[in-house]
């Protein structure tokens, strides 16, 4: 085998002579390195030469050797850099905390200067002092404190340009003016806007995902105090036992303004016997209840056989055209056993009817003038996952006062299985618009 491999090197060998002539320097160079590798590759085939050529491998082990030392060399240094960043950069938070600014940003910049992306890679709680860790950080498990170190750090983190302090940095370079151009006056004014007159709170909180700054800024107490107020207006005026106005208004009991209080009602009544006698029909009746609350004390009530996909759109406003739908005004009450409950008083809406002039020379039978209201009691609890989504009946009277007289009529109906409980529903159409600020 070994004089048949070098019969056809020698052949090869002679082939290369002859095209010799013909290549260029570079195709020589590689013909020269391909006779070296076959040349090699042959020795390795021969009997006899197995140690010699487990001889020629240390070299190739040396040079992988020597590679991943300067590997792991280079990763050290990496990790030292970077250590060395860390370092800087909590300094710089130290000096920004102390109020030294100029100092800050000197260690600031030698920082990202070692590691631009240091700001990223390093968590801001520190860990108590005294446990002999002081560059050791960890995580609070307390979701209060979380949310209370997360407030200060992005307000320890707002840049300071020209003495002007900067609620966010543009993304992306643009020619157009920026919103934290604007002064934080102009801001919180357009915060307000957001929340507006419906107390939608649950927009503000979306708007606070937005950047560091809008999330400080839709934690401003202001907008959440006058929120407050206009829910439970001098009965807030003390945050006992609540650590702030936000707490106060997402913990204490109050109902939902940005959607419908819904009920169905179904009973199943006796219909009148066939004119034969042979079979007596029964009918299934259902029905629907509305109630929409509004942050000014207002309330609407609709009892109407109508589907909600019908019912809901009509009820955004208060000034709807809808028949039958009763107006009126709602407290909340909290009693001495901490339930919560919603007192309302409603009446039809009136109209004014034109004169009929066909018969105004007949002399009628004078009606007695009355006027009709209802006062509804109900107790406000929560239901599943959702907060304050549950209305349940308990108290519905008539109440008919002649005005010939002054005398009221109160007719009390008894609460039974058709006061079903109503549950909460949001709209997001409720919400879409701001016809006024808070």
């Amino acid at each position: 085998v070994s004089a048949e491999a070098e019969e056809d090197c020698h052949s090869d060998t002679a082939r290369a002579g002859d095209d010799d002539v013909n290549e260029s320097p570079a195709e020589t160079d590689l013909q020269a390195q391909l006779q070296m590798f076959r040349a090699q590759w042959m020795f390795e085939l021969a009997p006899g030469v197995g140690t010699s050529a487990v001889e020629a491998r240390p070299g190739r082990a040396a040079r992988g050797a020597v590679l991943k030392a300067a590997a792991d060399a280079r990763g050290k240094q990496e990790l030292a850099k970077e250590e060395k960043a860390r370092e800087l950069f909590l300094q710089a938070v130290e000096e920004e905390q102390n109020g030294a600014l100029y100092e800050a940003i000197k260690f600031y910049r030698r920082a990202m200067q070692l590691v631009p992306d240091i700001e990223f890679k390093i968590t801001y709680t520190r860990a108590p002092e005294g446990d002999g860790v002081g560059n050791s950080y960890i995580e609070d498990n307390d979701d209060d404190s979380k949310m209370a170190d997360l407030l200060s750090c992005f307000q320890q983190q707002l840049t300071f340009q020209e003495s002007v302090r900067k609620l966010c940095q543009p993304e992306l370079e643009s020619s157009q003016t920026h919103i934290s151009a604007l002064p934080m006056e102009v801001l919180m004014y357009i915060f307000r806007w957001v929340v507006s007159n419906d107390l939608d709170l649950r927009s503000l909180e979306q708007l606070s995902l937005v950047c560091r700054g809008f999330y400080v800024c839709a934690r401003d107490p202001e907008i959440w105090r006058l929120a407050c107020l206009k829910v439970w207006g001098r009965s807030c005026v003390k945050l006992v036992p609540y650590s702030s106005w936000r707490e106060m208004f997402l913990e204490r009991p109050r109902v939902r303004f940005d959607g419908v209080y819904i009920s169905k009602t179904t009973y199943i009544r006796q219909g009148e016997q066939s004119l034969d006698g042979f079979y007596r029909a029964w009918h299934q009746v259902e029905y629907y209840r509305y109630m929409r609350f509004f942050p000014d004390g207002c309330v609407m009530m609709l009892t109407t056989p109508e589907e909600p996909q019908s019912i809901v759109p009509r009820l955004r406003t208060r000034n709807t055209r809808t028949e039958a739908i009763l107006l009126g005004h709602y407290r909340l009450s909290q009693d001495t056993d901490n339930q919560t409950k919603v007192f309302a008083v409603i009446t039809k809406k009136k109209e004014e009817k034109p004169l009929d002039y066909k018969y105004r020379y007949f002399r009628r039978v004078p009606v007695q003038e009355a006027e009709h209201s209802f006062h509804v009691g109900l107790q406000l609890c929560s239901s599943g996952h959702q907060r304050f989504n549950k209305l349940i009946w308990i108290h519905h009277s008539c109440h008919i006062t002649y005005k010939s007289t002054g005398e009221t009529a109160v007719t009390a109906f008894e609460i039974d299985k058709m006061y079903t409980p109503l549950f909460f529903a949001r709209v997001r159409s409720y919400t879409a618009f701001s016809e006024r600020p808070l």
